[in-house]
């Protein structure tokens, strides 16, 4: 990643929970559930931390002053939304970041559903990512993402696993970024 990331528990996930129990979902083979994520109990113990300080009220501010001198950041790169409150709580964060440009990947379709995408800072991108590997993509969302295990855009896979020079889960005029499974 060429930025800092947030992190929560996978084991937390509202949709993930439910995706891990089904065969060919993109959560039953989540990486967030294991490898370092569960080699070191510190980083379960910081993301459990992490999830019970969300709605704390300096939370904003905090977030803020991590991030305001990055230029890429990532939400959740384990965990994910957790309340509509939550969302908007990363908007305000994103507002008052403006030179960083976010990522917001997400299987949360339900906070997303009743929001324009309009209203989401310019400075965000929120992916709504598909279900199943080789599945279809919601169409009512601009941005989504997908795994596929036939196609792929993203090309961390050919570079070492790293992002380099691609910046396509940041850029608002890429409509769907297509990861291979893994």
């Amino acid at each position: 990643m060429p930025g800092l990331s947030y992190s929560l528990p996978a084991w937390e996930c509202i949709t993930g929970k439910k995706l891990r129990k089904i065969k060919n979902s993109v959560c039953s083979g989540c990486y967030a559930l294991k490898g370092n994520y569960t080699r070191y109990p510190a980083i379960k113990a910081a993301q459990y931390y992490r999830l019970a300080t969300l709605m704390e009220p300096d939370w904003i501010p905090a977030m803020v002053t991590q991030i305001k001198r990055q230029k890429f950041f990532r939400w959740h790169d384990a965990g994910d939304i957790q309340s509509a409150k939550h969302l908007t709580n990363i908007f305000e964060v994103c507002k008052l970041t403006p030179a960083t440009s976010h990522w917001l990947p997400t299987r949360e379709a339900r906070f997303l559903k009743f929001i324009d995408p309009a209203i989401v800072p310019a400075n965000l991108i929120i992916r709504l990512s598909g279900h199943m590997i080789d599945g279809k993509n919601a169409t009512w969302w601009p941005w989504t993402s997908s795994v596929s295990t036939k196609t792929k855009t993203c090309p961390a896979k050919d570079q070492g696993n790293r992002c380099l020079d691609c910046r396509s889960c940041w850029n608002r005029e890429v409509p769907n970024v297509t990861y291979p499974k893994h």
